[in-house]
Formats: structure tokens, sequence, C-alpha cells
């Protein structure tokens, strides 16, 4: 047989993974039935790798993550569900992922030692303009071709290539983690079963007419040729004068002034001042705009100024939108370009002129301008202003400029047909369910947002004119019938056929006499994230009485409206119920410096890098091998090259998860510095050495009692009544999601009060209290460091051992009823004794005395009790 140091019940290519470890040590194994059983010396130091290195495998391959076993029966502890939120399948996790899993894992292992029936459901999005921007690159770096050279159906091919290929690397990051996600419930947002109900949704609500198809201002890339969402698009804050590069410009464009013109008042010598950030947009004014109450314009009522460029003449219309202290008090209104001017538009019913097509080219605009690119025509009108003696100053101006963050274009207010969600029901819906206690939402400082959203919701636009992701079911219709006075319609099917028979049945004619035509633009990826806590359990095909609804949603406030919103209107809207209970929002991960993580500046983390330990170098070769542009990939390096001068040392999992969480303090964002994670790992050696030196105190025969008992010694009272405490204390943070206070607890029982105390004298310790402080210490730390507590507690015996769990994940948490024996008077009385002790030792070293002879007879009881921790 062969030698091993480690010993493992795993499956055979598990165990020759494990036998590799300590071949020709010396030292024999064996492997019982459901147990683990290590017969080898606790090796002298900690390491991460050594320790990690096979449980995570082995709890799979137990089933120890799977809630089916409890399923048939009902299950008096009750049930435990949530979802992941989905990771985009485009890459790598970072840091705020880490922080995402390792709260929900630790929230996961708490509830499922508690012995409720506990699922953590894993799945991948499919990230539509993120996935497609990605594979576009790399089809131009690699092969010089755009999606258009390839058509529709093979770049779609090459998208799942490249998701087939790059997928997975996120779930084995998630292991890495030690996520105790069911895997085999694994799902992605394309797979036919979501996508089925992504269909089934839309198909229903557009029935209904809560989905409908209007004319709209969007957010539109000219680079993607694509309408984004509101979380696509990043603000950048100027103060004054920037040049900023724009995708398809040679030269940098300017941004961040205010230009001010005028405008010619039909039938007078008298000239209106109006002012622009965007100079270009004037050739689609239709209108002047000023307050009712601003006496400069109150002879201009009825009025109107004369465009020039054109022959149009423009109303001056009078809208409380208007701020009279600002500039002039007179605004130009562009109702296709501007979202504030399409609203005064629609209230005073202006022409709205459309002077931008899809590439940002200008349109629908007198020569010289018309077909110049937006930002050249920025410069040319300018110009032509001044020439005609209308151009009044340019100065700087402090502006938000809104930039595509997948392709870094300037976003554009553009009016495009576009399908939307009617939210306003929904979203009373959302609001109520919060006011009336039915959803909570935590830390209560985000019901302010919350409410504000939901009351003031606006429709959702759902459709992206991409090509990957879920097609809209909906099909243009025309009826060929000369007859047919209305015979252009959208019907939405599971299919042209469906389709068909809905169209004839609506207009009343043949089904030969329709044509139809599929809608080509997909659907917002949040809209199947929208349903996701349904869809991963078969809606609408399925049962969803067992997981759904679901108990907990955790994630990043950040998505409070993009996310957990739209989630709860759509759950409630297509299943009647809430898509779960509560809501915990943590806090955003920022890096030390405070900024936002972004592959530009070069502190995007992958945890695997923190878990493993990576050089300088090894940071730098893996921007080589990102999408960042040549100049973007050096500044990253300079940025890598100052916060990680030596790279990033070895952390190991159990550090990384335990640090993550105790940053996480409810209602600030979290400056994480890699570097001080390292110190979670010295808690890891002292946690290893603290069980070595105890097990070899405990010696090769203990055994221990069957049940935890109070021993009478006051060290033993009071080592006990701190770790009920301890007891309390986490048990009391995981039900607030308190993780500051349950680590704090863990980290000062374990370091402050039974290493530096309780070990230090082994003449007040017993053998049974020590074995209760290790084991249920163990326990209480496992659900935020798995794998070194599986680790330290296999090694311990077991107090029964034919029917104890097999591992310390399926082991029951130790809970405040069990251990029941924190009292303020032991810990007064020790606290006392252990401040005096402090004083003599203080005063000991002031005036030099040894510790062989006492200058004093001890006759008092404390005294001589104090003697003993000298």
């Amino acid at each position: 047989m062969q030698k091993t140091t480690k010993l493992y019940t795993l499956c055979s290519s598990e165990c020759r993974f494990v036998l590799s470890l300590g071949v020709g040590k010396g030292i024999t194994w064996m492997v019982l039935p459901c147990l683990v059983v290590i017969e080898v010396p606790i090796p002298d130091s900690y390491s991460p790798q050594y320790v990690e290195a096979a449980w995570y495998p082995w709890w799979e391959k137990q089933g120890f993550f799977k809630p089916e076993k409890s399923i048939s029966e009902q299950n008096s502890r009750g049930i435990f569900m949530m979802c992941i939120p989905p990771p985009n399948v485009t890459g790598s996790l970072h840091l705020g992922h880490a922080l995402t899993n390792a709260i929900q894992d630790c929230l996961t292992r708490w509830h499922r030692m508690r012995g409720e029936t506990t699922l953590w459901n894993p799945g991948c999005d499919h990230a539509g303009i993120a996935t497609q921007v990605v594979v576009e690159k790399k089809l131009m770096r690699e092969r010089g071709m755009s999606r258009h050279d390839l058509g529709r159906e093979n770049f779609i091919q090459e998208v799942w290539k490249w998701k087939n290929e790059k997928g997975d690397r996120i779930y084995h990051q998630l292991k890495k983690l030690g996520s105790s996600l069911d895997w085999d419930r694994a799902c992605f947002t394309m797979d036919p079963k979501l996508s089925y109900a992504v269909q089934e949704a839309f198909i229903r609500m557009h029935d209904e007419g809560v989905i409908y198809r209007s004319k709209r201002l969007v957010n539109w890339s000219c680079t993607l040729n694509s309408a984004i969402s509101d979380i696509e698009v990043d603000k950048k804050e100027l103060t004054g004068r920037t040049l900023l590069p724009v995708p398809g410009y040679k030269e940098k464009v300017e941004f961040g002034v205010l230009v001010s013109f005028s405008y010619k008042i039909d039938g007078s010598d008298e000239e209106v001042i109006v002012a622009t950030t965007r100079i270009e947009t004037m050739l689609g004014d239709t209108a002047v705009a000023v307050h009712p109450d601003d006496p400069r314009y109150q002879h201009l009522k009825g009025k109107m100024v004369l465009h020039p460029f054109c022959d149009r003449k423009m109303p001056i219309v009078f809208d409380n939108f208007v701020d009279m202290s600002f500039g002039t008090g007179a605004v130009k209104i562009t109702p296709a370009h501007d979202h504030n001017d399409y609203e005064v538009g629609e209230r005073h019913n202006l022409a709205f002129i459309n002077i931008l097509d899809e590439n940002g080219l200008l349109i629908n605009v007198p020569p010289p301008f018309l077909g110049m690119k937006r930002f050249e025509a920025r410069k040319a009108v300018l110009q032509a202003l001044k020439e005609r003696g209308q151009f009044k100053e340019i100065k700087d101006n402090p502006m938000v400029v809104p930039v595509c963050s997948r392709s870094k274009d300037i976003v554009e207010p553009l009016l495009k047909p576009q399908w939307y969600v009617n939210c306003t029901d929904m979203g009373k819906q959302a609001a109520d369910a919060v006011r009336e206690g039915r959803l909570k939402i935590i830390p209560d400082h985000h019901l302010k947002t919350w409410f504000n959203w939901m009351d003031n919701i606006r429709d959702w636009c759902i459709s992206r004119q991409l090509w990957w992701g879920h097609r809209i079911p909906a099909y243009f219709i025309t009826i060929n019938d000369p007859s047919d006075v209305d015979g252009h319609y959208w019907v939405s099917g599971r299919s042209a056929e469906e389709a068909k028979e809905k169209a004839a049945k609506r207009f009343n004619v043949s089904a030969d006499k329709i044509t139809l035509r599929q809608d080509e633009d997909v659907l917002d990826t949040w809209f199947s994230s929208g349903i996701f806590p349904f869809s991963i359990f078969g809606w609408p095909n399925e049962d969803l009485n067992v997981f759904y609804p679901g108990t907990l949603l955790e994630t990043g406030h950040d998505i409070l409206f993009f996310w957990v919103a739209r989630m709860v209107m759509m759950g409630l809207k297509l299943t009647g119920k809430l898509p779960f209970k509560e809501v915990y929002l943590h806090a955003v991960v920022r890096d030390a410096h405070g900024r936002k993580m972004s592959k530009s500046l070069g502190n995007v983390i992958d945890p695997l890098d923190v878990i493993t330990g990576i050089s300088l170098e090894g940071l730098h070769a893996q921007l080589m091998d990102s999408n960042l542009d040549p100049l973007e990939v050096e500044k990253a390096k300079q940025g890598q090259k100052s916060d990680y001068p030596n790279g990033i040392p070895e952390c190991g999992t159990d550090a990384l998860r335990f640090a993550l969480c105790a940053y996480t303090s409810q209602g600030r964002d979290i400056n994480l510095d890699v570097n001080r994670i390292l110190g979670y790992r010295h808690f890891c050696n002292k946690l290893w050495n603290a069980v070595k030196f105890a097990m070899k105190t405990l010696g090769d025969n203990f055994i221990p009692s069957e049940k935890a008992q109070v021993r009478p010694g006051v060290s033993d009272r009071w080592i006990l009544s701190r770790l009920s405490a301890a007891v309390g204390l986490c048990n009391a943070g995981f039900r607030a999601y308190d993780f500051p206070g349950i680590t704090t607890a863990i980290y000062n029982f374990w370091l402050y009060e039974l290493c530096d105390v309780y070990l230090v004298r082994k003449r007040e310790t017993t053998e049974q209290t020590l074995y209760t402080c290790l084991e249920v210490g163990l326990r209480l730390l496992s659900p935020l460091m798995p794998f070194v507590t599986e680790e330290l507690y296999q090694r311990l015996p077991r107090r029964q051992p034919q029917c104890d769990p097999p591992s310390i994940c399926v082991t029951p948490y130790p809970d405040v009823e069990e251990f029941c024996w924190h009292s303020e008077e032991v810990d007064c009385e020790m606290e006392f004794v252990m401040t005096v002790v402090k004083t003599i030792r203080s005063l000991r070293a002031d005036y030099n005395l040894t510790k062989t002879r006492a200058d004093c007879k001890l006759t008092h009881k404390l005294i001589y009790f104090t003697s003993y921790w000298l």
C-alpha cells in the first residue's frame, strides 16, 4: 500500500491526487465509509495550498451542497434558497465578485449547518453587449474581420464557441473560492430552458399590452450601433475644457465648454441669446424656451425665431422647466436629441427633427453639414455662426459627459423605435411590497433610493440592436390585401407559424395573405436576468412550490434598480409572488486608494491571484491578454507597479474570504488593500499552531465526552463563558448580516481569549474543556473559513464517531440553547484577575523583579490564584 500525508474518502481520481502529496513519507493510511481519517502528524506550519488542495472535490462528491436529501419530506427547520447574481460570461471574476460570493457562501453554509434545506443556485449571464464586444474585438484582432463580414448566424456560432472555451473559468474561480453551490443546477441564461422562459415572458406581457413599441429617445452608442442601458453609461465628470478621445476620430474632441450664440427674432431687430455644450445639435432646434414668469421675455409671446442655416421658423415657448437664473434665461430646444427637450417638445407639440443616423453622421440638415461626422460638424457649425456674426462667446463649463462603458464612445440621445415595458403599475406594486413590509431591504438607508426610483419610474426600453442575446419574438406583419387599411402591425409568437395565426385572427384574414418578418433586435440582458429567480426552476412548465419564492437576494447596492427592482416587478407580474423575502445589499469594493475597479487602472484583481500569489511580471502578462489598447495597457502597468511592486503574496482562500467579510461594514464602500489580506493568513497560521499545540496537550489517547460539560475551575468556566458569548454574537451577526461583528467575535475568541489566556497556562486547563473550545470554535469559523476548519476538524476525535456527520460543513452550527454558559459574573471576575496580572507584570518589569523569588508573602487567595498566571 502507498504512503500518504493526508487521507480522505474521495473518488479514485481524487485519491490519486492526494496520494501524490505524500508518497514515500513512511506513513500508512486507511479509508472508512463516509469518514475522513487522517493518521498523520499535523504539518509544522500552515500552508494554504496544502489545506485547500482536495477538500472541495470531496464535498462535491459527498453531495453536501445538494438539498435533495430533505426535499421529499417537510423540514421543520425550514428552507433557505438563494440564487447567485449570475456573473457575465465575458471573462474572470474580480474582487467585487469575490466579496459577493464570500458573503453568500457564508450565509449558505450557516443555514446549511443550522439544518435547513439549503439551495444556492449557480448560473451565468450571457451579457449581451459585453460578450459581443469581446468577441468582435477578438475577431478583428485575430482575423481582421467584423461581425458583418461573418454574418449573423456565423457570428453567433463564434460567440458560442468562445463561450464554451472561456465560460468555465468563472465556475473554476467560484469553486476555488469555496462556494458551496449545487453545481447540478448550474444554468446559463441562453440555455433552452431559460430562453423559453424569456420568450414566454415577452409574449405574455406583449399580449397583455404591458410590452409595447414606441419611438422615443434612447441612449445610443454609434460605435455599437445599439441602444444601451443606463448602467452601461459611465458619467465622466469634467471641471472645464477637456479633450477626450472618441472612437473613429484621429484627434481628440473638445468637451467642457459652453458656447453662446443668438437667434434673430422674426420681424424684429431683436435677438435671443442661448447657450449649449453641444453646438452641433442646434441644427435640430425647433424652439426656444423661457420661463413663464421671466419679465425679460413677456413681450415675445407668440413670436418666432429664425434658424440661421435654413428657412425654419421656431416658436418661443414658455415652460416652467427653464431656470431663469442660468445664463440669459433662454434655452434652445432640440426635442430629438435631449431628454429634457424631448419632454418640452411633447408638452408644446414641437417638431422632432433627428439630425443623426445610427453611425453618428448628420442627416436632415442643410449643406455643408449634411453627411458630416457629428464632432466634425461641431467645429463647422461654430465657424459658420462666427461668419454670420451670431456667435457670442465660449467659456469653460463643468459638466458630465455620458460615455459608453463598452465602446468608450460618447453616448447620444437618439430617437429610435424600440420595445418598452410599461412599469407604472409594476413599479407601484414593488414600492408597496416594501412599504407594507412584505419585502425587506437591508440596510434600510437604501429605502429612500428604492422609493425614489419606484415612485418615479419610467418605462423600460428592452430592445437592443445586437446579434448576441435573446432575439425578440415579435413579427412585423404585412397584410397582402388592397382592402386593408391598417395592414402593418406587430404580433408576438413562439414561432413564425403562431405569429401568423395570431395575425390572421386579429385582422380576420386568411393566413396565406399574411407576410411576416421577425424583429432583428435582441432583448436587454436585464430582461432575462429579471426572471432569473424563477426561470432557473423551469417556469412556466414546472412547479415552483419548493424553492420559489426564494429566501434572500444578496448583491451590490449599485444594481438595486437595474436588477433587484426588475426581479421584484417581473416576479410579481408573472408569478404573482415576490421572488424573495429579503434583499441584503453589500458595499462596493474599491482599491486601497478608494478608486473604482477598472482594467485600465490596473487595479482589477483576479481573486485567484490573491489566493495563490502572483509576481508583478505575472500581473503585467495578464494585461497583454486583455482587450485594452496599448496606451491603456501601459497605464495599467504603471498602476500595478505602484500598488504591487513585489507582486501579490499567497494569502489563501480562507484569508481572502475572512478579510472580505471583516471589511463589509453596512453603509459604506470598501477600500480594500490586498496586502492587508495577508494579515488574515497570519491568523490562519495562529489558528493552525493553536490546534497543533492543543492536540499535543490532549494526547493520542484522548476521548471526548459525548456531551460538552462545564468544569468547576474558574478558568474553565470563564473560557466556556467567552465561547458561549462568541456563539451568541455569531448567530446574531448572521441574522443581522453584521459580518464584521461575526469576524470580530471569532477573531477575539481564538486569538485573545483561547490562545493568549487559556492555552498559556496548562495547569489551569482541562482536556474536556479544551476540546470543547477547539471543536466549537472551529464550527463557529467554518462558514467563513471552510478549508482550514475542515482540515483541523478532521484531525479531532469525535464525541460520537458512529453517528457524527462526516464533515464540519454539515455539522450543526453552535447555538445559544446548547452553549448557554455565558456568565457576566464569571467574565467580571476573570477580567479583574487579568487586570491584576497585567498590573503585576507591569510593575515587575518596571522594577526589574525576577520570576524566581518574590519579596512578599502570598496570603490572599486572589494573589495566590494570580500567581499561577505570572
